[in-house]
């Protein structure tokens, strides 16, 4: 179900009435719909076009965002927390990308956000089944909103969104060549992702310590567990390694005094889990990983206003309510590593970009750098031997904001001062970084 223009305006003048917080001059052109991606399985996605003083939305890029967890909405937290044109106070987001860009959130993989299935054995278990699904999304949409397929497509994600970004893309560079699917796809960038779990594990330990949060006794225990994990992949073992993954964040949250792993100089939410006795680990890493991307505020802004906004949301659908039935699906392939896709899009010519918040610890850019120099891709040695620049803050003249490499079809961005949501952290950077990236600057 398209939104016609005139339902867009009667959508924006109920926004009006149903929260005075949300005026629609604040917000520009949007739509939103559901894609039927297989039997019962129900994607929500949400576009703002573009909304610059300086050109039409058809002279700039279209982005597509991706979260995390598996199981964290694009829709409610990338929108309304880093990148959107409104926070979650419904205020106007001054480092919003949609100045600069039409965005695209998509709530996947499917029981993501306000995206839902009707059956248990709806939800997707692998990247591969992830990234079957939003091809036929990106289909519909790019079969809908014609007009976006000339216009440069990129896909940016963060976290577990990396992961499914790279599949996606390998998927849709083969649908654009067997004509398939029209658009115009210019890159894929992967933010602090989790491309290779087993190299994020091996470095918590190194990383800790080198910032002080570990003592001798602490390295020894954080390095103990995850070379278990590391035994568990190399013995292709996956549902353990998650296992053994949740086991080594506690080792790691003990020995720490429970440090935030997605900003290592942020405290932890006052929610946070404090004790693991008697939790299973699917329900430990659904709180600890998907929770914070859905906490409290955030669902009743989703599931009160924004539910009434949009008017396409089904009664028995709740905004986040089938997360953690995302992520145990996924558990089996949580800790399979995906360097291998990026080596063929970097192969096969595809713009890939992988940047890091300075302050990450889950997806640490120590391990990220680890799986980054052993690509096998022809240009790694070139990559190598490049000097970084460096990028001053946009916002602190002379302050370095950041540190970028690029090389052919592949780039690295440093971004300092930032954790694992760089938007969040350091707004203005991001934002740079991104016009950089689709090659506005």
């Amino acid at each position: 179900m398209g939104l016609t223009e005139a339902s867009l305006s009667v959508s924006l003048l109920l926004a009006v009435i149903v929260n005075k917080g949300f005026p629609s001059p604040l917000v520009g052109k949007e739509a939103w719909d559901y894609v039927e991606v297989r039997d019962g399985a129900h994607m929500f996605y949400w576009l703002y076009y573009a909304d610059s003083q300086s050109a039409g939305y058809r002279d700039l890029p279209l982005i597509m965002w991706l979260q995390g967890g598996p199981g964290g909405s694009g829709s409610g937290f990338g929108n309304f927390e880093e990148i959107g044109p409104l926070n979650s106070d419904l205020k106007p987001r001054n480092t919003s990308w949609v100045q600069a860009a039409s965005v695209l959130f998509v709530d996947n993989p499917v029981g993501t956000g306000f995206s839902y299935t009707d059956r248990p054995d709806g939800y997707a278990t692998n990247v591969a089944m992830v990234a079957s699904d939003m091809l036929v999304l990106l289909k519909h949409f790019f079969t809908e909103n014609a007009e976006f397929q000339s216009i440069p497509f990129y896909i940016f994600s963060e976290s577990y969104g990396g992961k499914m970004a790279a599949a996606i893309s390998l998927e849709l560079i083969k649908a654009i060549a067997q004509g398939t699917l029209k658009c115009s796809f210019a890159g894929v960038a992967l933010g602090d992702s989790w491309i290779s779990p087993v190299d994020s594990v091996m470095t918590w330990g190194p990383y800790l310590y080198t910032t002080s949060l570990l003592d001798d006794y602490g390295l020894a225990n954080v390095n103990n567990a995850a070379k278990e994990v590391k035994q568990a992949v190399d013995q292709q073992q996956f549902q353990k390694a998650t296992e053994l993954w949740s086991e080594a964040e506690t080792v790691v949250d003990k020995n720490t005094n429970g440090v935030n792993f997605y900003n290592i100089l942020t405290k932890e939410a006052d929610d946070k889990l404090t004790s693991s006795a008697g939790v299973n680990f699917i329900a430990l890493q659904a709180r600890r990983h998907v929770r914070p991307l859905h906490r409290q505020s955030l669902s009743a802004l989703m599931n009160g206003p924004i539910r009434e906004k949009l008017g396409i949301i089904p009664q028995n659908v709740t905004w986040g309510g089938q997360a953690n039935d995302v992520f145990s699906n996924m558990a089996g392939d949580f800790m399979r590593p995906v360097v291998d896709i990026v080596n063929k899009l970097l192969n096969a010519g595809v713009n890939v970009t992988v940047y890091n918040g300075q302050l990450d610890l889950i997806v640490d850019t120590m391990g990220q750098e680890l799986w980054l120099k052993q690509l096998k891709w022809e240009g790694i040695p070139g990559f190598n031997k490049l000097r970084w620049t460096p990028l001053y803050d946009p916002i602190s003249p002379g302050i370095t904001g950041a540190f970028y490499k690029t090389y052919k079809n592949f780039a690295f961005y440093w971004i300092l001062r930032a954790g694992h949501m760089i938007p969040s952290d350091q707004g203005p950077m991001a934002l740079q970084m991104m016009k950089m990236i689709t090659q506005q600057v």
